[in-house]
C-alpha cells in the first residue's frame, strides 16, 4: 500500500519565495521567447511589410526590454530557487508545502497548453500552405522555452514523488 505524506504548512516566507520563484521564472521565459522572437524578426523580415527599416526601431526596443527583464529576473530566480534548495537540503519535508506542489502543476498545466498550442498553430499553418521560415523558427522558439520549462518541474515534480 502506498503510504502518502501529509502537505506540510508553508511559512508566509515559503509562500513569498515560491510565487516569486514562479513569476520571476515567467516573466525570464517571457523575455527570452521575445528576444528570440525578434531575431527571428531581425533574421528574417516580413516581406509585406513596407515600413520594414522603420519597424527595426521597434524590434530593437523589443530586444532591450526583453534583455533588460532577463538581466534582472532570471538572476532573481536562480537565487531563489537556490534559497528554497538550501532549505530543502535542512529540511526535505519543506518539498511538500502544499503552496509548492500547486504552483508546479499550475506551471506544468500552463507550459503543457502553450506546447499543445504552439503545435496546433504549427499544423493549422502547414494544412494551409503557409508555414514560412519565419513562422517555423518562431514556433520552434515558443516550443523550446516552454519546453524547457515543462521539462524542469517534471523532473522536478517526478523527484518530489520518488523522494515520498
Amino acid at each position: 500500500m502506498e503510504q502518502t505524506i501529509a502537505p506540510q504548512k508553508a511559512s508566509p516566507k515559503e509562500v513569498f519565495l515560491h510565487l516569486f520563484s514562479i513569476i520571476t521564472l515567467y516573466v525570464s521565459a517571457v523575455a527570452l521567447g521575445t528576444l528570440l522572437f525578434q531575431f527571428v524578426n531581425l533574421g528574417f523580415p516580413d516581406a509585406l511589410n513596407e515600413s520594414y527599416p522603420w519597424a527595426l526601431d521597434g524590434i530593437h526596443s523589443a530586444m532591450r526590454f526583453a534583455i533588460s527583464s532577463l538581466v534582472v529576473a532570471f538572476p532573481a530566480f536562480l537565487w531563489t530557487m537556490r534559497t528554497l534548495a538550501k532549505s530543502y537540503a535542512t529540511d526535505p519535508e519543506r518539498r511538500n508545502v502544499r503552496i509548492r506542489k500547486w504552483l508546479v502543476y499550475f506551471t506544468l498545466f500552463v507550459a503543457g497548453l502553450i506546447m499543445v498550442g504552439d503545435l496546433i498553430a504549427l499544423l493549422n499553418s502547414f494544412l494551409q500552405g503557409e508555414l514560412t521560415v519565419r513562422f517555423a523558427l518562431k514556433v520552434v522558439a515558443v516550443f523550446l522555452v516552454s519546453g524547457a520549462v515543462f521539462w524542469y518541474y517534471r523532473s522536478d515534480n517526478r523527484q518530489l514523488t520518488t523522494d515520498n
